[in-house]
Order: C-alpha cells, then sequence, then structure tokens
C-alpha cells in the first residue's frame, strides 16, 4: 500500500495520478492508494476502450466516510476503494450497467452500480467475499452476475478466429536467422523467452539477439519467464530479475508467466498474483502460460479472469478448454525457415500490439494523457453531458462500504 503527503502527486500509471485518489475533506492530510487497485483500474481502461475514467472518490478518512454516510471503516478509508464514472474516447459516458459487467469479468472484488442513471460505479479490491450491488435498490448483494441482472448480452473479446500466427522460442532454437523468418511469412509475432528462475544469472543466452533481431525487422514481439518458485516471495524474486532484463525495451505483447512445474503449481494462484502484478505495478500488460490442464485444476478463476490466459493445448485441430485465452501454444513441433528443428507455434486472439500501445504499457509512451478532474474538494460526479451530481447519491454510495468492509 503506497502512501502519500497530501500534496504528493506523482504518476501512478498512464491514466492516474496520486492526487486523484487523495480525500476530498476541508483537512488536507497524508492519504494511500492500493497498487493492485490502480492496476486493475488501467485493465478497466483498456476492457471498456474509454477516452478517460474520472475518480470521484477514492481515499477517505474516518470522518469523511463517516460526514458522508459511511461507517468510517470502509473500503474508501483502506485506499482499496474508487468511485469512478468512464468515459468513451467521443467524451460519452460509458453506462454503469456496461462498466460493472466488465469489472466483473476483471475480478473486482466489490462492484455496485451507484446512480440512478447509471453513471457512476463503485469499484474495490477487497480480497475474501465479493460484493455485487445496485445502489438504487439497496445495499445489498442483488446478483452473482451483472450480465444476466442487467440483461446485458456477454461480448466474446477473444475471437476464436486467429488471423494472427507466432512463434515462441528460447535458446532451445539456437541462433535463429530472423531474416529467413521474416521472409517466410508464416511469423506474425514472436514470444522470446528472457529467462528462468529467480538469479540474475539466468537470463535466456539468445534473448538479447532475438530481441534485437525481432526489431531491427519489425517483427512484433512478447516475452515470458519460466517460473521454478514455489512460494509468492520467490515469483516476486523472479519478477525483479524479470523486470531488469526487460528494462529499456518495448514489447507489443504481453509478458507470460510461464508456471509448469508440478512444485509451482501446487500453489498457482499465489505465485501468478505475485508475478503479474509486480509486472503490473511497473507498466506491463501480463499472461499466464501454462497447459490445458492446469488451467483447469491448479489456477482459479479470479486469476483467469484477471490476467490474459496463454494456452498450451497442442496437436488438436480445436481445443476443448472452455475457459477464455488470448494466446494459443497449438504445436511444439512447428516447422519455419530460419530455425534448426522444431519451434512452437502459436495464435494471437486479440489485438495485442494495439491494446498495450494505446494502454501505453510495456515499454511504451501513451501518446495522450488523460488530465485530472479538478479537485474542488466536494464530491461531485462530472458527467461531462447528462450530469448526475455525486451529492444526489452520496447517501447511497457511503452505504456501500456497510456491505464493502470485509
Amino acid at each position: 500500500m503506497a502512501k502519500y503527503a497530501y500534496e504528493d502527486n506523482p504518476q501512478l500509471s498512464p491514466h492516474f495520478c496520486a492526487r486523484e485518489f487523495r480525500c476530498k475533506c476541508s483537512s488536507p492530510h497524508t492519504f494511500q492508494v492500493s497498487e493492485q487497485l490502480i492496476s486493475m483500474l488501467e485493465r478497466l481502461y483498456t476492457a471498456l476502450d474509454c477516452g478517460k475514467i474520472i475518480v470521484n472518490s477514492g481515499y477517505r478518512c474516518a470522518a469523511h466516510d463517516k460526514a458522508v454516510g459511511g461507517n468510517g471503516a470502509g473500503q474508501h478509508t483502506k485506499g482499496t476503494a474508487a468511485d469512478v464514472a468512464c468515459y468513451d474516447k467521443s467524451g460519452g459516458i460509458i453506462s454503469a450497467k456496461t462498466v460493472c459487467c466488465k469489472a466483473q469479468d476483471l475480478g473486482f472484488g466489490g462492484i455496485a452500480n451507484i446512480s440512478a442513471k447509471y453513471q457512476a460505479v463503485h469499484l474495490d479490491v477487497r480480497s475474501g467475499s465479493r460484493y455485487y450491488g445496485d445502489e438504487t435498490k439497496g445495499t445489498n448483494t442483488v446478483t452473482s452476475d451483472f450480465y444476466s441482472y442487467f440483461g446485458v448480452t456477454k461480448d466474446n473479446k477473444y475471437s476464436r478466429k486467429a488471423t494472427t500466427k507466432g512463434i515462441d522460442v528460447s535458446k532451445h532454437q539456437g541462433v535463429i536467422d530472423w531474416e529467413k523468418v521474416k521472409a517466410s511469412g508464416q511469423v506474425d509475432f514472436a514470444i522470446l523467452r528472457a529467462g528462468f528462475g529467480k538469479e540474475s544469472s539466468q537470463i535466456d543466452v539468445q534473448f538479447a539477439r532475438n530481441y534485437s533481431e525481432c526489431k531491427r525487422l519489425g517483427i512484433p514481439c512478447g516475452a515470458y519467464w519460466y517460473s521454478y518458485a514455489k512460494t509468492a516471495a520467490e515469483a516476486g524474486q523472479e519478477a525483479a530479475v524479470c523486470l531488469s532484463v526487460l528494462a529499456g525495451k518495448q514489447f507489443e505483447y504481453p509478458i507470460a508467466f510461464d508456471i509448469e512445474e508440478q512444485a509451482s503449481l501446487q500453489n498457482a494462484d499465489a505465485l501468478c498474483q505475485a508475478f503479474c502484478s509486480a509486472l503490473e505495478s511497473a507498466g506491463y500488460y501480463t499472461a499466464i502460460y501454462t497447459f490445458k490442464s492446469a488451467l483447469e485444476s491448479c489456477i482459479g478463476d479470479n486469476v483467469k479472469k484477471r490476467y490474459d490466459v496463454f494456452l498450451s493445448h497442442v496437436d488438436v485441430s480445436k481445443s476443448s478448454y472452455a475457459g477464455n485465452y488470448g494466446l494459443w501454444q497449438y504445436s511444439w513441433k512447428g516447422s519455419v525457415s530460419g530455425i534448426v528443428g522444431d519451434v512452437d507455434l502459436d495464435y494471437a486472439y486479440r489485438d495485442y500490439p494495439a491494446i498495450i500501445k494505446n494502454a501505453g504499457l510495456n515499454g511504451f509512451a501513451k501518446s495522450a494523457t488523460t488530465t485530472p478532474a479538478a479537485d474542488t474538494g466536494k464530491d461531485t460526479l462530472d458527467t461531462g453531458k447528462d450530469t448526475d451530481m455525486l451529492g444526489q447519491i452520496l447517501q447511497h454510495v457511503a452505504s456501500i462500504d456497510e456491505k464493502l468492509n470485509g
């Protein structure tokens, strides 16, 4: 949990700065913001293809929380919650119904519509039991699925019609002739092994060259890190080494956490969260690579919802894996000009270069930054068009915390 002085305003992520989350009471004081909350809001920004997200209420001191109707100990007082309004790139408000559904997909712990006009949403990253509410109906959980509750048709962002072909490589492919790979027309992208384990000496010996050649030839690339971690602490150490290897580079495709070892899979959720959250905090778009069987039996739904999945299911014409996946490794025995021997073959189902560049992740600079709303010291909702003052709904908003304290 990061803590800040009242006047502090560092850039926390491509679209959010600290001041947006400080308490709006009349007394300047320190405040805190959860790194996980910022990471999840960035993922929401990408999922909704937002033009901006306005934070109407972030951290609250206990006194201010009580002043707006809370109990002084809710999620806002912990720095783990934000009440937001989301806008599309034309400046129009995105319906809270849509925001709630996307937030559900991403795995937010607490989600609630807080506006009668469906213009604002409460979001938090609480652990334990979840809360899906609609404050126009009171403060109790109203559903286990916002799609059915709001009657929203679930779109499939992971189209199963693959148009992008790729490979994933490591030192085991030796010295690759990337000019021949490029000329073959068989490869639209490459996922490069950056390294393995938790020691700085465990960098893939071909990574630097593979990355340099991909950049020289204009082959979009991502990276992966092979894990031997058994504990979350070890996964965090692996993330630190991985980040040192990635520093100063740009990747159009995700950075994948490769979890295959049986000892690692016994603690899969904790390892995935430790590694991926560390990379997300550093501004990287992450994914989890593993086998179909491991996805089905070792990794929880919350983790699979929160991070993109890089599925390994080979030697089948169509995977029977029922969950969503953005990348599919469908063969370990591919043949590509410029590579001696077998190579892994992949499909991509999302436009990762556009998603990552637009979000300013993986070493790319955001083309246009979001200007935070003016801090008036009041809890007001700036909706741009059909204004719905937050003052009219604060009585409902704060009462969420009665349900979101867990």
